[in-house]
């Protein structure tokens, strides 16, 4: 409750500003629209046009609302025109990216903690692999993916494979930076009072330094999950894709439809979100289980 009245402080300046964005943004078509059947608007008029174009420069709040509420309730979750049927197709790319990306993000920390040779040799690619735009990138990845065969080899669909490798290589990052730190962040002390224990290396493991880096790697996981939807989205922009949040867009951007591509927009935050609310019930759980207080 403390923190609601910002939350909406700010959520009501922010559609301030969108309506007033509108209006700037839609008033010339509406005034060349009018000149050309030669009406004369007033500033009311005027104003009240901008908000109900059909293919506004900038839509409006309540517009993309009411696209968003079609796409989510009005349509049938099996029909192709339900912005939640192309929501799961991305959500399956996204959690198979995630996952993949997590697996190799927490084995590459574990060999970069643990073995200097790896700290040295791959830690620095892995930070220049993140400078290359996911754009060039992407293309890439696609025509690679189908070169080599990997969704017949697999038994899936080639354009899954292609978004999940997109996927997991957004996702990977924020995971191994956040469980080198975390397995890096025990204290010296500690550490020497698990050696005068007589404790083995897999013990110093699991009783230490996996605990420790529990809060870094939850945290890079809500970081790395919405990188993974956006990889997931980005990835069916190159394939040509006709499902899935990013497809939509892309057909919306093609065809001239402006609220379905701002719907699809929002959709997919509203995914991100339930994603990554959804991780921090796993984040309390697992607490629990360590024995933090809740």
């Amino acid at each position: 409750m403390k923190t609601a009245g910002p939350v909406l402080s700010v959520l009501l300046v922010i559609l301030g500003i969108w309506y007033a964005a509108t209006v700037f943004m839609n008033a010339p078509q509406v005034r060349d629209a009018a000149r050309r059947g030669n009406v004369e608007l007033t500033l009311g008029q005027t104003i009240a046009a901008t908000m109900s174009e059909k293919r506004p420069m900038l839509a409006a709040p309540h517009q993309v609302a009411a696209e968003l509420w079609k796409g989510i309730v009005s349509e049938k979750i099996t029909s192709k025109r339900s912005l939640v049927y192309h929501a799961l197709i991305t959500l399956q790319a996204t959690m198979t990216g995630f996952g993949l990306g997590v697996v190799i993000g927490v084995l590459l920390a574990v060999g970069i903690v643990y073995f200097r040779v790896i700290d040295l040799s791959v830690m620095p690619w892995a930070i220049i692999s993140q400078t290359i735009p996911i754009v060039a990138l992407a293309p890439m990845i696609v025509v690679l993916s189908n070169s080599l065969g990997l969704g017949d080899r697999l038994g899936v669909e080639n354009r899954l494979v292609s978004k999940t490798l997109i996927a997991a290589y957004l996702s990977f990052f924020p995971v191994l930076v956040s469980m080198v730190k975390g397995l890096r962040s025990p204290d010296p002390m500690q550490l020497d009072l698990l050696r005068t224990y007589s404790a083995s290396g897999a013990q110093e493991f699991l009783k230490l330094r996996l605990p420790s880096s529990l809060p870094f790697f939850f945290a890079s996981l809500k970081v790395s999950i919405a990188a993974a939807l956006v990889g997931a989205i980005v990835g069916e922009l190159p394939t040509g894709a006709v499902e899935g949040l990013g497809a939509r867009m892309l057909v919306a951007s093609q065809f001239g439809q402006p609220l379905l591509m701002w719907a699809s927009l929002f959709a997919a935050t509203l995914l991100a979100g339930v994603l990554i609310v959804a991780l921090g019930v796993v984040q309390r759980l697992a607490d629990r289980m360590m024995g933090a207080r809740a």
